[in-house]
Order: structure tokens, then C-alpha cells, then sequence
């Protein structure tokens, strides 16, 4: 059994085509394809010795590399109980920034994120090839074409998620990317010219999604967990990968039984389809998780711009959950998928109920009563109702007028890729498509509730007692 005094750590991001198949199955039985077999019967006589050297440790008796129907998994070799610790990695056989050579550690500051450091060691140890000790696993990740991260997609793929949050999170991935990508060129330029090839943008791009895939966090920074991180997902597991810094390990408990030939799953997170599919490359087609990001402004023409703004400034909320800070003309808020209509509205923010109530202001005065109350509470700005109803219903009203918008885009997206029609669809496009479709109906289940709940509250705001 683990020891369960682990410390916890959330998953940093990982995954690949791999999972995004596994969407469509929670378990997976060994291929009876006998070359499929026998491909894997070398991979597991080749690949878990090697790494058990590195480890100078046992990492598993209980799991085998397998192959479910969607790719490499890792199965039950033998019975496994719930509570059963069925893996561990020793932090010596995980890769992490620190392997670095040092003059280019030194030179990345901390403009470079540690998974842009450790896409970095990637390309240095891929150009190492024989000579490098990592290459019986840097051979088995996925190559690019099995990638769909949104980072990838073409332009007639990247139009399908047009209306979503996630597109302009996906061109802010890609600048930052690029940004990290020309410190990282520059250091090697510096420090290693003639020995290890300067990287292109795309080298780059390849191997910082791979990271970001894959990788957990562990203390001050992430790794590559080998052996672990060719386990599946299931969003229903209770399993997870746990570190322990006192024995330095990274340690995985079975959540429920297994018999022999069964695929082991693990759970990477709570995440929404649109994280999924950016940091992951895959989706599920009905996501408990799914959200969606508005983005709310303070209009140029508005005449208390300024003094909204200020007072925003000086009111901005603290550190609770679900309220977000304000800080500028336009703040991003994320809507969950509202229960009922008739409930309470959980999963509409707080904090953009507050802010739709700043942006009715229309005289100083209300402005002025607004930061009193605020001062004469907790210091969070327009969390109470209007005591005009007209007033508190003009803020919801504007609430639910954006999100009315965001349904008709989103519903205008789904009908013009539903209206696609090719003679000849690659394998690729089919999967992405999938994946927008998976995106745009979640977040558009979301946005219907978050109105459905709105336009009830405005409804019946006048008949309350």
C-alpha cells in the first residue's frame, strides 16, 4: 500500500492523441493482433528494464505496457485491489530543467517557463540521439501528425472554434511560445554552437507541446514521469499521480479492482474541453467540467469610463474564489453550467454580477453609494442587489444580452462546420472537427443554462416579496 502521507500536486498539463481516443472508452483489452503483440512484448521486455537500471529501483510488478484500442496503455499484469500502489518512479529516473547543461540553464531566465526549459533539454537529448540515455523513451513519444493540440490546427480548423475563448487562448500560447522560442535559440547559439544544431520554431513548438502534455508538477517545478505518463484517462477515476519528497517518489494507488489484461486509468484533472483540447489535444463529448470565458468591457463612449474604472481599481476583490480581480477596461469572467433556472444562478460569478452592476451606473452618485457599501463590508465592490429593482435589472439584463450574443455565435459556428461537405476528409480534420464539435456544443449547454437561470431571475425580480 502507498503511504498516505503523499503530498499532492495538481497535473501541469498532458497528453496526446492517445487520450483524446480514449474518450470514447473508460477500459481497453490487449489487441489480439499477434504482430501488435509481439511489438508490445519487446517494448515491455526492452523499455521497463531500462528504465528499472535508471531507477535502480522495482517501478512496477503489477502493470505491462499494452496496447488498448486507441494506443499505448499500460494494463494489469496481474490482480490488482483497490488501495494497491501499482507504480513508482523514483525522481532520479524523471526528467526535469535541472538536466539542463549549465550554461544554458543559467542563460534562460525566467522570461523561460519550465516547460519551455524542458522542451529545450528534449531537443538537446533528441540531437544526442544513440549518445543520448533518455532515447528508449524519447523514440516512443508521439510524433506530430498524432498531436492535436490547437497549437497545430490549420487555418480551416482553427476557424471552427472562432466564437470560443479557447481561440484566443491558442494565439496567446503561440506568442508566448514564440517569445520563449527566441531566448532559447539565442542560449544555444551562445553556449553550445557545433554541438547541438540551433532549433527552428517548429523543433520548438513540437517539443514544448509535448512538455506541456505530459508533465506533472513536483515541488518547485515539473518533470517526465516515463512508464507513468503512458496511462490513460478516465474522468471518473479516483486515481492520481502523488509525490513524496521525503522518499522521493512518484507514486500512483489503484482507485478500484483490476484483473489481469485490464487497462489502468488515471485521472489528469477537473478541466473543461477548452483546456483540454489546448493543453492535451483531445476532448470528451460531454464534459461535467465544460465552462466558458466571457470577456465584459467598460465601454470608450460610456461617460464614467474614468471614474469607473478608478473605482474599480480601488475596489479590486481579493483573493476569493470565483471573484476575479478587476483591473482594467474589460475583465474575463467563467460562467459554469447553471443546475436550474429556478436555483440560486450557481456557476454565474459573483464578481460578474458585480460588474455588470458598475457598468449601469449612470450618475456619479450611484457610482459614489457603491464604494461606500463597499467600504461599510468586506471591501468587494456591488456584491449586494440593487435596492432599485429597475437598476438591478438593467445589470443582469446586460448580462444576459452578451450571453445571448455568445449563443447565437456559437450556434452560427456549429451550423456553418455542420454545413461543411468534402468529397475527401482526412483522418486529421475528422478528429478536429470532432473536437470542436465537443468544444462548441459544452460551452454552448453552458451559455443556454447561464440565460435560462438570467432571464428567469428578470422575470420574476418584480414578483418577489
Amino acid at each position: 500500500m502507498c503511504i498516505p502521507t503523499v503530498q499532492l500536486f495538481r497535473f501541469q498539463q498532458r497528453r496526446n492523441f492517445r487520450s483524446f481516443a480514449n474518450r470514447f472508452t473508460f477500459s481497453g483489452r490487449l489487441l489480439s493482433d499477434p504482430q501488435a503483440q509481439a511489438y508490445l512484448d519487446k517494448e515491455c521486455t526492452e523499455f521497463l528494464p531500462w528504465l528499472e537500471r535508471i531507477a535502480g529501483a522495482k517501478i512496477t510488478d503489477t502493470l505491462s505496457i499494452g496496447k488498448s484500442t486507441y494506443g499505448r496503455s499500460l494494463l494489469a499484469s496481474k490482480v490488482i485491489h483497490a488501495g494497491d500502489c501499482i507504480l513508482k518512479v523514483p525522481f532520479k529516473a524523471q526528467i526535469t530543467p535541472d538536466e539542463l547543461p549549465p550554461d544554458i540553464r543559467v542563460s534562460l531566465t525566467n522570461e523561460v517557463g519550465n516547460i519551455g526549459k524542458l522542451a529545450a533539454l528534449l531537443i538537446i537529448e533528441k540531437e544526442r540521439g544513440q549518445n543520448s540515455k533518455w532515447v528508449p523513451y524519447i523514440s516512443r513519444l508521439p510524433r506530430p501528425a498524432d498531436m492535436h493540440s490547437t497549437i497545430f490546427w490549420g487555418e480551416d480548423e482553427f476557424k471552427m472554434i472562432r466564437c470560443s475563448a479557447v481561440h484566443k487562448e491558442t494565439i496567446k500560447l503561440k506568442a508566448q511560445i514564440e517569445k520563449e522560442f527566441s531566448l532559447v535559440a539565442h542560449a544555444f547559439t551562445q553556449h553550445i554552437p557545433g554541438v547541438i544544431k540551433r532549433p527552428d520554431l517548429e523543433d520548438f513548438i513540437y517539443a514544448y507541446a509535448l512538455v506541456g502534455s505530459r508533465a506533472w508538477e513536483i515541488a518547485e517545478g515539473i518533470s517526465l514521469i516515463p512508464f507513468a505518463d503512458f496511462m490513460n484517462h478516465d474522468g471518473l477515476s479516483a486515481s492520481i499521480v502523488m509525490t513524496d519528497e521525503d522518499t522521493q517518489l512518484s507514486e500512483v494507488t489503484a482507485d478500484r479492482n483490476y484483473s489481469p489484461g485490464d487497462e489502468v486509468l488515471i485521472n489528469y484533472g477537473e478541466f473543461s474541453n477548452a483546456t483540454l483540447m489546448l493543453d492535451f489535444g483531445f476532448t470528451l463529448p460531454y464534459n461535467i467540467h465544460d465552462e466558458v470565458k466571457i470577456q465584459m468591457d467598460v465601454p470608450n463612449d460610456d461617460p464614467l469610463r474614468n471614474m469607473k474604472l478608478g473605482l474599480l481599481q480601488r475596489h479590486h476583490t481579493r483573493s476569493v474564489k470565483d471573484i476575479s480581480i478587476f483591473h482594467s477596461s474589460s475583465d474575463t469572467f467563467t460562467i459554469k453550467e447553471v443546475k436550474s433556472a429556478k436555483g440560486k444562478g450557481k456557476g454565474i460569478p459573483q464578481s460578474l454580477r458585480a460588474f455588470a452592476r458598475v457598468l449601469c451606473c449612470t450618475i456619479p452618485q450611484e457610482l459614489t453609494d457603491l464604494s461606500k457599501e463597499a467600504a461599510n463590508n468586506d471591501g468587494r465592490l456591488a456584491r449586494l442587489p440593487f435596492i432599485d429593482g429597475s437598476r438591478e435589472l438593467e445589470a443582469h439584463k446586460i448580462i444576459l444580452s452578451h450571453i445571448n450574443r455568445l449563443i447565437e455565435d456559437h450556434s452560427a459556428c456549429i451550423k456553418e462546420m455542420e454545413a461543411y461537405t468534402c468529397h475527401f476528409v482526412s483522418q486529421r480534420f475528422a478528429v478536429r472537427r470532432q473536437m470542436a464539435r465537443d468544444l462548441l456544443f459544452g460551452e454552448l449547454r453552458v451559455l443556454r443554462s447561464a440565460a435560462e437561470w438570467l432571464d428567469h431571475y428578470c422575470t420574476n425580480l418584480f414578483s418577489t416579496p
